[in-house]
């Protein structure tokens, strides 16, 4: 049966400055555990704490640039490029450029705060 999603859910982000979340897909918005997908709007200068994940996270920028910080180095994503973080792989999100960044992130199962594991502040 068909679920229309007619509006977003905003959910409160982690990180030093307000980053909007809009879930379409999820936990919170449609009951989905298999996975969600959010648009992401996080401001010129924004930084989450790093976290190890138990899911797979897909992300795809709209405009501007996003900063992904792994073990393995950084990676510079740009408007429409994407980049794939594994489940249990480090990462630290950011947006330190000029005019933040857009951007869907798809999360496979779905985010959850019990399973994002963020790194102690």
């Amino acid at each position: 049966m068909a679920q229309l999603i007619k509006t977003p859910t905003i959910i409160k982000a982690a990180g030093t400055k307000e980053k909007i979340i809009k879930e379409f897909f999820g936990m919170v918005n449609s009951g989905t555990s298999d996975l969600s997908i959010a648009k992401m709007k996080s401001p010129e200068g924004w930084e989450e704490p790093g976290q190890t994940p138990e899911f797979d996270e897909y992300t795809l920028v709209l405009e501007g640039k996003l900063q992904v910080k792994t073990k393995n180095g950084m990676q510079i994503v740009e408007k429409d490029q994407g980049i794939l973080i594994k489940k249990n792989e480090w990462v630290q999100y950011s947006s330190p450029f000029v005019g933040g960044a857009e951007y869907i992130a798809v999360c496979l199962p779905a985010f959850s705060p019990g399973t994002v594991h963020r790194d102690e502040e």
